[in-house]
């Protein structure tokens, strides 16, 4: 492998000055491609391993019913504060460190949980878990820049198919390996993962030096900022991520609630299966990739938002069905992740220069709109029921489309 010191070919992170005289991008060749997708399903998966543990690490660590949230609520503040501070430092430095680095402090931050003796030294490592789990965004901006134009959009999908198989998968896997060997042995089992896949991927990535004007670290982040304010498409594409998490975060944090109460009172691995169902989502990323790469993401972001709307349709007969609930998971997770993937490829085009900054700063409105959502749907619950909380769902992912269908020429969306 090629060092960073050697040519040249590899240099996609130019300024606007040069680009036009820089080498074609390699490109990423099929194995290269799963191996980014995998690593970034694992990284990803960090943040949820707590969420079927939460009543086991309670008692361990005496933590009552009302506290034992924070567990949740602060890996997720990492991770949004990662999303800010660290993604943006791909535009700054060479990207393939950036990646092993991250790995390795997410490394040691998992051994921290799995060895932790008190509640403060816990909840200091699930807060480093989540604000270095973002190493997932990392990679994906790694993997659109070395993609190039022709092919950005399909790489960016199978990328982004691992992650949410990352996401929806990483709950059973945590359930599995507690039942085996004890809550501890999944943040131990993980941390033995991550020390490999970064060893494996700092031998195989080739390196990804920085813009040669970069800007200081301050101003890098100031720029994530101005980012928004420069970029109408940018703008759009980051409120549509905000409304289809938040239609998303609705549906699975409220779900358990009509399925473990009566007359369908399943049990939590029957209730965990149905984020497997969700699974399904991941094949939406490639195709909507590939449209986008044809210049057909306008008429992928329309069609996907139609379907989340619809989605809501069987995902209202839950109590009814199990078997609708089943479908509209599918439709849903489909429409979102089409939407999302689409999302990304559309913002890294429009500022290559500054694609870490962009994907950061699209990440942290998925990050609002999975909290909103998250908050929401339990509180609408409580005080409408189910059915509450599926036109809460519908109403949202409404308004996806409407802000789609509003901006979709004032902002070039018909193209792209």
């Amino acid at each position: 492998m090629a060092t960073c010191n050697q040519g040249s070919e590899v240099d996609l992170a130019i300024t606007d000055q040069t680009r036009s005289r820089a080498p074609s991008p390699p490109g990423l060749s099929g194995w290269l491609t799963l191996l980014l997708a995998g690593a970034a399903g694992a990284a990803v998966a960090n943040v949820y391993f707590a969420q079927p543990l939460l009543v086991t690490i309670g008692r361990e660590f005496a933590l009552s019913s009302a506290t034992v949230g924070i567990v949740v609520a602060i890996t997720q503040l990492g991770y949004g504060l990662g999303l800010f501070l660290v993604v943006p430092l791909g535009d700054l430095v060479d990207r393939r460190r950036l990646v092993v680095t991250q790995l390795l402090l997410l490394a040691g931050a998992l051994a921290v949980v799995g060895t932790a003796g008190t509640a403060p030294v816990l909840l200091a490592g699930i807060a480093a878990v989540g604000l270095l789990a973002v190493v997932t965004q990392s990679m994906v901006a790694y993997a659109a820049a070395l993609a190039g134009p022709v092919n950005r959009g399909r790489i960016v999908g199978l990328v982004t198919s691992g992650v949410v198989i990352g996401i929806l998968s990483a709950r059973t896997v945590s359930g599995t390996l507690a039942d085996l060997a004890g809550w501890r042995s999944v943040y131990l089992v993980s941390a033995a993962l991550t020390v490999t896949m970064a060893g494996l991927l700092y031998r195989v990535l080739p390196c990804h030096p920085p813009a040669r004007n970069r800007l200081r670290y301050g101003r890098l982040l100031r720029s994530t900022v101005s980012l928004f304010t420069e970029e109408p498409l940018f703008r759009v594409r980051a409120l549509l991520a905000l409304l289809i998490f938040a239609a998303f975060s609705v549906l699975w944090t409220g779900v358990a609630l009509p399925l473990s109460a009566p007359p369908l009172s399943l049990s939590h691995s029957a209730i965990g299966a149905f984020g497997l169902a969700g699974v399904a989502g991941a094949l939406a990323a490639a195709p909507a990739g590939w449209l986008n790469d044809r210049g057909l993401a306008g008429w992928t972001t329309g069609a996907a938002l139609v379907l989340l709307v619809l989605s809501w349709l069987p995902i209202g007969l839950t109590r009814q069905s199990l078997w609708a609930l089943a479908i509209g998971v599918v439709l849903l997770d489909l429409a979102v992740q089409a939407v999302h993937v689409t999302n990304q490829s559309v913002i890294y085009e429009l500022r290559p220069d500054a694609g870490s900054r962009l994907i950061g700063g699209y990440m942290v409105f998925y990050s609002i709109g999975s909290g909103a959502g998250g908050i929401a749907s339990t509180a609408v619950y409580a005080r409408a029921g189910w059915g509450g909380v599926c036109a809460l769902g519908a109403g949202i992912s409404v308004l996806a489309f409407l802000l789609w269908a509003a901006t979709r020429t004032r902002v070039g969306q018909g193209n792209r």
